[in-house]
C-alpha cells in the first residue's frame, strides 16, 4: 500500500515539476527584439558632437551614445555609396561583395544585386520579421533582381536611384513597385521635402508593425549633396558658420534634377541645417518607439556609408568634418572609411560605454545571426566576426585578422588594417604590385608618416595579404571603367 502512495506522489510530482518548468519558460522566453538601423549618407567622423563636432550639435544622436555604446574604431563598408551598402546588406568587404562601384543603369537606378545573393533583409524575414526600407537604395535599378522588394524587403519608400537622390526636392519617389510623382516640386517648385515624406513612411511602418519583430533599415540620403533643407532649419543656422562661400551649380537645362547640383548661396547652413533634420528624425524615431512601448525591447544603430564628401559646396574642413583623420569620401585614408556607430539597447547594452573594438561593416550580419540564435549557411562566405559579445560587455570577442578595401575609381585603390598597421596603394590599375604606404595607427592615427621603407618586410607582408584577401569579379572587374563617379 505504501509503494503504492510513494508511486502516485512521484507521478504528481513530475506533472507539477514539467507544468512549472513549462511556465517558467513561457515566462522568461523574451521576445524577439526589434532593429532600427539608421544610415547616415556622407556623415564624416568628426560631424557629430558626441564625436568632437563643434560648431552645432546633434542632441538626439548624442543622447544615443550616452544611453548605449559608442565605437571608436568602426569602419564603413567603402568610401562610396552602393559598394558600402553592398558591403553591409552581404557581410562581404569589396573584395568579395558583388557591388564594388557606383555603375549607373538607365534611365534610372543602379546595377543590381544579383537574386542569388542572400541580405540580410532575407536572414531578418526568415526568421519571421516585417522588413521595410526607408530612404535610398542604389542596389538595383525598379523590378530588377536588387530592387529592394527582391532583396528582403516587404516594403521600400524612398529614391531607388542614387543619383537622383541627390535632390532633396524629387520629381518622384518610389512605394514598392509604384512611382509616386510629387507634384508639389513640378518644374522648380519646392514643396515636397523628401527626406520628411519617406520619414513620415518609416513612422508609420514602426506603428503598423509594434505587435511583432521588425527589422528597419533607414538609409537616409542626409547629408549628402545637394545641399538644401527646409526653410525653417535654414532659419536656425543661417549667418552661423561665415564666410559663407557661395556654390554656383545647376539651376536649369535638361538634366536639372537628373544628378547634377543646385547652387547654393548658404552651403555652410545648409550643411549644419540638414544634419538638424536628421538628428530631429532620430529623436522622433525614439520617441515613436517609447510611445509604442516598445523602445526597451528595440536596437537602434547609427552610422554613416563613408567619410564626408566635397561635393555641391560641402566644406568639411571648415567643420572639421572627419575629425583627427586624414582624406575624405573616395580616400581609403581613415577619413574616408572610419565612421561613427553607436548601438543603444535598454537594459542589455551598458549606458555610456565605448569601445575601440576595430570593426566594419561586414560584421553586422554575424552580430545580428548571434542576436537572433540563428546560423548563416544560407550566405556566400561571410568576411565579418560577431561583436555580440562587445555590446554584451563580454571579454570574450573574437578579433579581426585584418580588414580590407578596394575602391574602382581614382586609379583604383586598395587598403587593409591588420592590428595596428594600415596600408594603402593608390593607382592600383598602374602597378598592382607596388610597394604600399604604411602606417601604424597607434603613434599616427592621422596617417601622416609612410614607414614602409623604414619597415620593408611588414610593408611586403602586407601587400601579399592585399593580393589574396580579394576574387576577381565580372562585373566589377579591378582595372576596367565599371563605375559613374557622381556618387
Amino acid at each position: 500500500m505504501r509503494s503504492k502512495v510513494l508511486y502516485y506522489i512521484f507521478i504528481i510530482s513530475l506533472f507539477f515539476g514539467c507544468k512549472t518548468t513549462e511556465a517558467t519558460k513561457e515566462t522568461t522566453t523574451q521576445p524577439k527584439p526589434n532593429v532600427v538601423f539608421i544610415l547616415a549618407d556622407d556623415l564624416g567622423y568628426g560631424d557629430l558632437s558626441c564625436y568632437g563636432q563643434q560648431k552645432f550639435n546633434t542632441p538626439n544622436i548624442d543622447k544615443l551614445a550616452a544611453e548605449g555604446m559608442l565605437f571608436t574604431q568602426h569602419y564603413s563598408g567603402a568610401t562610396v555609396c552602393a559598394p558600402s551598402r553592398s558591403a553591409f546588406l552581404t557581410g562581404q568587404h569589396t573584395g568579395h561583395t558583388m557591388i564594388r562601384g557606383n555603375k549607373e543603369a538607365r534611365p534610372e537606378g543602379q546595377f543590381p544585386l544579383a537574386d542569388s545573393v542572400f541580405t540580410m533583409a532575407e536572414l531578418f524575414q526568415k526568421e519571421g520579421y516585417a522588413t521595410g526600407a526607408f530612404g535610398k537604395w542604389g542596389l538595383g535599378f525598379p523590378g530588377s533582381e536588387g530592387d529592394p522588394n527582391n532583396q528582403g524587403f516587404d516594403t521600400f519608400v524612398g529614391y531607388n536611384c542614387q543619383r537622383l537622390a541627390h535632390h532633396y526636392y524629387p520629381y518622384h519617389l518610389w512605394e514598392n513597385d509604384q512611382k509616386i510623382m510629387l507634384k508639389g516640386n513640378e518644374g522648380k517648385a519646392k514643396e515636397e521635402y523628401a527626406p520628411e515624406i519617406i520619414h513620415e513612411k518609416a513612422i508609420t511602418f514602426i506603428k503598423e508593425n509594434k505587435d511583432k519583430p521588425f527589422f528597419m533599415f533607414y538609409p537616409s540620403a542626409l547629408p549628402h549633396a545637394e545641399l538644401v533643407a527646409p526653410e525653417e532649419y535654414m532659419e536656425k543656422h543661417r549667418g552661423k558658420y561665415l564666410p559663407e562661400k557661395e556654390y554656383k551649380g545647376y539651376d536649369e537645362g535638361e538634366r536639372y534634377r537628373e544628378g547634377p547640383y543646385e547652387s547654393q548661396k548658404e552651403p555652410h547652413a545648409a550643411f549644419a541645417a540638414m544634419i538638424n533634420v536628421l538628428d530631429d528624425q532620430v529623436g522622433d524615431i525614439v520617441k515613436t518607439l517609447e510611445e509604442l512601448g516598445i523602445a526597451d525591447n528595440t536596437i537602434i544603430i547609427f552610422t554613416s556609408d563613408n567619410g564626408p564628401h566635397k561635393e555641391g559646396g560641402a566644406d568639411p574642413d571648415y567643420f572639421n568634418s572627419n575629425g583627427i583623420y586624414r582624406g575624405y569620401k573616395r580616400d581609403l585614408y581613415e577619413g574616408g572609411i572610419r565612421v561613427p556607430l553607436i548601438v543603444k539597447w535598454n537594459n542589455k547594452i551598458k549606458k555610456g560605454s565605448q569601445t575601440d573594438l576595430v570593426s566594419a561593416f561586414w560584421d553586422f550580419i554575424p552580430t545580428f545571426s548571434e542576436l537572433l540564435a540563428t546560423d548563416t549557411k544560407d550566405f556566400d562566405a561571410l568576411d565579418g566576426v560577431s561583436f555580440y559579445p562587445t555590446l554584451m560587455g563580454s571579454d570574450d570577442q573574437e578579433q579581426h585578422d585584418f580588414l580590407y578595401w578596394e575602391f574602382h575609381e581614382k586609379g583604383g585603390r586598395q587598403a587593409l588594417r591588420k592590428g595596428k598597421w594600415k596600408a594603402i596603394r593608390y593607382n592600383v590599375f598602374k602597378n598592382r604590385k607596388s610597394i604600399p604606404q604604411l602606417y601604424n595607427l597607434e603613434d599616427d592615427p592621422e596617417e601622416k608618416k609612410n614607414i614602409a621603407s623604414t619597415y620593408p618586410e611588414i610593408a611586403e607582408a602586407m601587400s601579399k595579404i592585399m593580393e589574396n584577401a580579394r576574387t576577381e569579379s565580372t562585373v566589377f572587374n579591378f582595372g576596367q571603367k565599371t563605375h559613374s563617379p557622381s556618387k
